[in-house]
């Protein structure tokens, strides 16, 4: 009896060694594919962007560099001081920053209202004059509101915007954070009440930030929810779970499949690399993630 649980020991500890082999030679092989890969054209049918802070130790002249070798269009959540660098790598921002108090205070506070709206409408017009469509807005945490009155109350400062941002084109996004591991009291938490709130206020101009990574924590379903609330929907940004990291096999999301259902969306605008990757070479891992993104 000792000499077979002896074996059976063995055996298992055989067959672990032979799975972390595989798991890294996959991994491996799939950066090196990656890497091979850089400069080829993609297949075109999602616009690349990628958000700054995964690689705020890399200099900004040079992502931008290495960014358009994997053929990314964009380089987002950044500000004015930073969109001619961009400009002049040929570059975009899909989804500038650079007006409102963080992720935290936000419109769901009706004291902030006036600071708010003051703080976008100096801001939405440099926008525009850069040749962008949108900015990001958050709703704040929910300090003990309900989600009702905190619909309202961003509806209500939110409709204060509306006029701006139709004159000069630019869409106000909202972004969809999970409350349960990174932004604790967050409101704008579920895609619902999000949908909820773009039909409070109304127009076009008013849309959401589909955060894959942050949408399957706090709900799942992720094709579904694409698939049912797309029309709401002006962006996109990834990320692996758990972990917010790299969005390959080792985490629970496939992204491909991701990607050609909001393909079949009729989606036209951009899906920006979100994660914080874990490897040392870290632009490999950003050339990684888009590859598996360009789907046909």
């Amino acid at each position: 009896m000792k000499n077979a649980s002896s074996r059976r020991a063995a055996l298992k500890k055989i067959a672990g060694s032979a799975a972390i082999v595989t798991v890294g030679s996959s991994l491996s092989a799939r950066v090196a594919a990656a890497e091979q890969a850089m400069g080829t054209e993609l297949k075109g049918k999602i616009n690349h962007s990628v958000c700054k802070w995964c690689y705020d130790k890399v200099p900004l002249d040079q992502f931008c560099q290495e960014a358009k070798k994997m053929g990314i269009k964009s380089i987002e959540l950044l500000g004015p001081e930073d969109w001619p660098t961009l400009k002049k790598y040929g570059l975009t921002c899909a989804l500038p920053n650079g007006a409102g108090k963080g992720i935290e205070q936000g419109f769901n506070d009706l004291k902030l209202h006036d600071e708010l709206v003051k703080s976008y409408e100096e801001v939405i017009p440099k926008v525009a004059a850069a040749g962008y469509n949108q900015i990001i807005c958050f709703s704040g945490n929910r300090r003990g509101m309900s989600d009702e009155e905190g619909m309202k109350n961003c509806a209500v400062g939110l409709k204060r915007l509306m006029p701006t941002a139709e004159k000069y084109k630019v869409t106000l996004v909202m972004e969809l954070l999970n409350s349960k591991v990174n932004h604790k009291d967050y409101m704008c938490d579920h895609t619902e009440w999000g949908v909820g709130l773009c039909k409070l206020v109304g127009s076009e101009r008013f849309k959401l930030l589909y955060d894959i990574y942050h949408m399957q924590i706090m709900e799942g379903d992720v094709i579904a929810t694409i698939k049912k609330h797309h029309p709401y929907i002006s962006h996109y940004h990834t990320g692996g779970v758990p972990g917010r990291n790299e969005i390959d096999e080792t985490q629970e999301l496939y992204y491909p499949a991701i990607m050609k259902a909001i393909v079949d969306t009729g989606f036209t605008g951009f899906v920006a690399q979100e994660f914080i990757p874990k490897r040392e070479d870290k632009l490999a891992s950003l050339n990684q993630g888009v590859r598996i993104c360009d789907v046909a």
